[in-house]
């Protein structure tokens, strides 16, 4: 069974998304919301609904980012997490980041019943399982954790998959659904409440004042008294402040039709590789998510062998019949795993969201409605928990500087040119990889056509070199998971401008 030549996310190809414009003048605002993903969208409909004037501008297309490309589970089973949770932070930090997550949960439910969103919304229990004797330790341990948490679920020592596993814990009642189906219906709620919308439109500077106000990259300004920044990496006070505490992860997911009958729920394992499951009906048909494979942003295998190794899962466990999608995500983690939502400093003027840990349906909804509270001053028991204002020197340190060490021995070794490289005429039609010119080191790419393109291998964010992604044909950076277009366009931040190309 082969892989689609080129990756696609079915969520992307099932709902028309409508076309927005491109900011083209100085506007005003009670708030900018950057980002048009499930927290900006969600939080525009929040605002927009108390009758604030919203203005919300996206770098590229809606929903094109994270969220068009996730697996879609709404849940607060977020791994083996409420165990680790209260050995650093305690009992009441951990439920309280259960209890805000259960909340995004049941305000999507309730948002999905109330306007009738047609949106394949289906409640699942969801699964933590493991395959191996040396994880049933854990699993058990994080039941324990639940009990003190007063969290339902429940240890299995089977479960409805088609292979065998060693143990299981289930929290019951999670859902699942389509997020660009439900975000598109949101957004008309919300551009009816008057939230103005602007495509092709990235933000390059945020500058605090009376009111505060965004600059676009064709110098144009949205003034505004509160400003939101929900894109993905951060990019206020010189974004120093982030690349130290969070680092970006890839993951991978085919949509295949099985041979063999789901049996319904989602799952994820404990162990490595992490391999996750969840069904979809596509034209009407049932099809099966499987998704896992991450690693760190440019740091991978050929990342085509993750497609192919996730194929290879599939067939082993339903048999496949087709493979019509896949598709891969990226995701900020903090350093404590827990995600930033609020204000960077002080001022609430400007805040931000992200580091959702590749949960972002559930989290990314919490995030919203923590910082609706927020902007229009109304408490949350939530704030403490998540603000970017926080430190935690228990686990914090250590991960920085494991994660510190990985990005210099990085940025140290794609400065090396070896011997070795290829040039750029040794490229065949469909291929890319780094090629030595004029005693250089560039990155090619010769398309189906014979068309080459080359470019400047140095990220244009910080000076990392990047690396080349064969199973999405983009040139991805290890230091900070910026990732650009085989032609050198900006595909991910925190970079803001093109790869330079080589004539």
């Amino acid at each position: 069974m082969q892989l689609p030549q080129f990756p696609q996310s079915y969520w992307l190809d099932s709902a028309k998304l409508p076309d927005f414009p491109q900011l083209t003048e100085d506007i005003k605002a009670d708030v900018t919301i950057i980002g048009g993903g499930i927290t900006g969208i969600t939080l525009a409909y929040l605002l927009v609904k108390r009758g604030m004037n919203v203005v919300l501008l996206e770098a590229s297309e809606l929903l094109s980012g994270t969220t068009g490309h996730t697996t879609a589970k709404i849940t607060s089973q977020h791994g083996l997490i409420y165990d680790e949770f209260i050995a650093h932070f305690g009992e009441e930090r951990a439920k309280q980041y259960y209890e805000a997550n259960h909340e995004g949960l049941q305000w999507i439910r309730q948002m999905i019943h109330q306007h009738d969103l047609a949106c394949d919304f289906q409640e699942e229990d969801a699964w933590l399982y493991t395959r191996t004797v040396d994880e049933i330790q854990s699993l058990e341990k994080e039941m324990r954790a639940y009990e003190k948490l007063g969290i339902k679920g429940e240890l299995k020592d089977s479960s409805p998959l088609p292979f065998e596993i060693r143990s299981g814990l289930v929290m019951y009642k999670q859902a699942q659904f389509n997020p660009v189906r439900y975000l598109t219906q949101l957004l008309q709620l919300a551009i009816k409440h008057g939230l103005k919308v602007y495509e092709h439109t990235t933000a390059t500077t945020v500058k605090k004042g009376s009111p505060s106000y965004v600059e676009t990259q064709e110098k144009h300004k949205v003034h505004s008294e509160h400003i939101v920044i929900c894109s993905h990496f951060p990019f206020y006070d010189n974004m120093q402040f982030f690349f130290a505490r969070m680092y970006a992860e890839r993951s991978y997911a085919v949509c295949f039709k099985p041979k063999q009958e789901y049996p319904g729920g989602m799952y994820i394992n404990v162990e490595n590789p992490t391999r996750s499951l969840r069904s979809v009906v596509v034209n009407g048909e049932n099809y099966v998510i499987a998704g896992g494979e991450n690693h760190p942003t440019g740091q991978g295998i050929c990342t085509i062998k993750h497609f192919e190794t996730l194929q290879q899962f599939a067939e082993q466990s339903f048999g496949v019949e087709s493979i019509p999608y896949r598709w891969s995500a990226q995701d900020y983690i903090t350093l404590d795993k827990l995600p930033f939502i609020g204000s960077v400093k002080e001022d609430p003027q400007v805040l931000v969201a992200t580091g959702y840990k590749k949960w972002g349906m559930t989290t990314g909804t919490t995030a919203a409605l923590l910082l609706e509270k927020q902007i229009v001053e109304e408490p949350s028991p939530y704030t403490e928990l998540f603000t970017p204002r926080r430190f935690h020197a228990d686990p914090e340190v250590k991960t920085f500087l494991t994660y510190a060490g990985n990005m210099v021995k990085h940025m140290a070794k794609g400065k090396l040119v070896q011997s070795s490289t290829r040039h750029p005429e040794d490229l065949s039609n469909g291929e890319g990889s780094v090629v030595l010119l004029n005693g250089k080191r560039a990155g090619g790419y010769r398309d189906q056509d014979g068309k080459l393109f080359v470019v400047d291998t140095t990220c244009t964010h910080m000076g990392c070199e990047v690396e080349w992604n064969s199973g999405e044909l983009s040139w991805d950076c290890p230091c900070h998971g910026s990732r650009f277009s085989y032609e050198g366009e900006v595909l991910n931040g925190p970079a803001e401008k093109p790869l330079e190309r080589i004539q």
